[in-house]
């Protein structure tokens, strides 16, 4: 059996050879879009990697479902189609929602009434059920007028009670199995940012196809996603999605960072692609330059921006279990307010 990566040569083999960790043609993407016609081109392609063992190959950027596109009010609708569509016309390629998102499924299937194939469209299951996890998923099929999922996801998953509900008799895995096989979803998956070692024991227990999972340059720093189970889902080769990316707000406001480096740290990093919410069109395209003209980091980058986020590590990371939260709550919070 071979030895266990540290850290350190984990990373460095992730940014300097992806195919060594199972990841394909990864080295390559990281390089980012291709240099070759771009002078003539009106504006350079989003680069795309592997989404695992999927087939998909994902943008950079995806399209959270949270920020305008849940926010309440009949003005925030029509604006949060009209980023939705915004985002398709750039080439994003990968929209994620969930039934906790308030009317998000419900602005993401306005657009998918005509741009359903342009989109690999991700939901999730907050139900630990069998049965309620089928009538949640009846219903996003409905809300999102489409008849399938690309990718249908146990949602923030936080305690190993949590976990063990969800794995149980009667519960969620038996649906989502049945879901599969019906191919009323493609893919499976798992999201959480509460606890890495819960998240490690699920895709230990079950192949899922895709995981969602907090990445910023304060993970290091306490409980991180990015060490152990990182690694296990690269050597699974599963698609791997980040979120918590700019730790709303937090990197910037706290530690500092632009946020270029925030999104160059996690994309830096062997992940399919990362999640982030868009409060406005004006957003959404400085994300989309940003994965045009991303260039990775090595090691040093890397670590020297993992030491600004130090001093704020705790804050930066208020949805891990025993992080510091500003309302001086300590408990597991879905992604929905995160």
């Amino acid at each position: 059996m071979a030895p266990k990566l540290d850290r350190r040569r984990f990373l460095e083999a992730a940014v300097l050879g992806g195919a060594a960790l199972g990841l394909g043609r990864l080295s390559g993407a990281l390089a980012g879009p291709q240099a070759a016609g771009a002078a003539a081109a009106p504006a350079a392609p989003l680069p795309t990697r592997p989404l695992g063992r999927t087939g998909h190959r994902a943008t950079l950027f995806a399209l959270g479902g949270e920020s305008l596109v849940k926010a309440p009010g009949g003005e925030a609708h029509q604006r949060a189609v009209a980023l939705i569509h915004r985002a398709l016309d750039l080439g994003v390629n990968y929209c994620d929602t969930a039934p906790l998102y308030g009317p998000s499924q419900d602005r993401v299937g306005e657009v998918m009434k005509t741009r359903r194939r342009e989109t690999f469209l991700a939901s999730k299951t907050d139900e630990r059920s069998r049965d309620g996890s089928l009538r949640l998923l009846e219903s996003s099929l409905k809300r999102l007028n489409t008849d399938h999922l690309d990718l249908w996801q146990m949602h923030h998953v936080g305690s190993m009670d949590d976990l063990n509900e969800g794995f149980r008799k009667g519960g969620a895995i038996e649906a989502m199995v049945s879901a599969r096989d019906q191919k009323m979803v493609r893919f499976l998956g798992i999201t959480g940012h509460y606890d890495p070692a819960t998240l490690l024991e699920g895709i230990r227990r079950f192949d899922f196809d895709c995981i969602l999972l907090a990445l910023n340059a304060a993970d290091p720093h306490h409980l991180p996603f990015q060490e152990e189970l990182l690694r296990t889902a690269v050597e699974k080769r599963m698609g791997i999605i980040g979120m918590k990316v700019i730790a709303r707000g937090r990197l910037p406001e706290r530690a500092g960072l632009t946020i270029k480096e925030c999104v160059d740290y996690v994309w830096s990093l062997p992940v399919s692609t990362c999640i982030i919410g868009c409060d406005s069109i004006g957003q959404l395209e400085e994300n989309v330059r940003l994965a045009r003209q991303f260039k990775a980091l090595d090691r040093s980058q890397l670590a020297a921006i993992e030491a600004r986020t130090k001093r704020e590590a705790m804050e930066c990371s208020w949805y891990k279990r025993d992080s510091v939260e500003p309302w001086g709550r300590n408990e597991p919070l879905p992604e929905a307010l995160g």
